[in-house]
């Protein structure tokens, strides 16, 4: 009886944890938009090239953008669109 009694209890609160959240910062692009949207959590939107591309999505909505400060460089960009390919000998 003890223990159905802890397994419902940690069920219980697993279940109250919710999801995990995914990665904010995307380190390929150097510009985040930080993001509040009534109902819903604050998050970063990672997905700018310039500023001025990132403060146009954000104009009339009242969203912040920011230089993303786990940003890579031409080198998170590279690794990101690799191909491998094998040598035929």
């Amino acid at each position: 009886m003890r223990i159905l009694a802890m397994a419902i209890v940690t069920i219980g609160t697993l279940s109250s944890v919710g999801p995990a959240r995914a990665q904010t910062y995307d380190p390929a692009f150097p510009y985040c938009m930080h993001v509040s949207e009534p109902g819903g959590g604050p998050y970063e939107d990672c997905s700018y090239y310039t500023l001025d591309q990132c403060r146009a999505s954000a104009s009339g909505r009242g969203f912040s953008c920011d230089p993303n400060p786990y940003y890579g460089g031409m080198t998170a960009l590279q690794g990101r669109h690799e191909r491998r390919y094998r040598r035929g000998y």
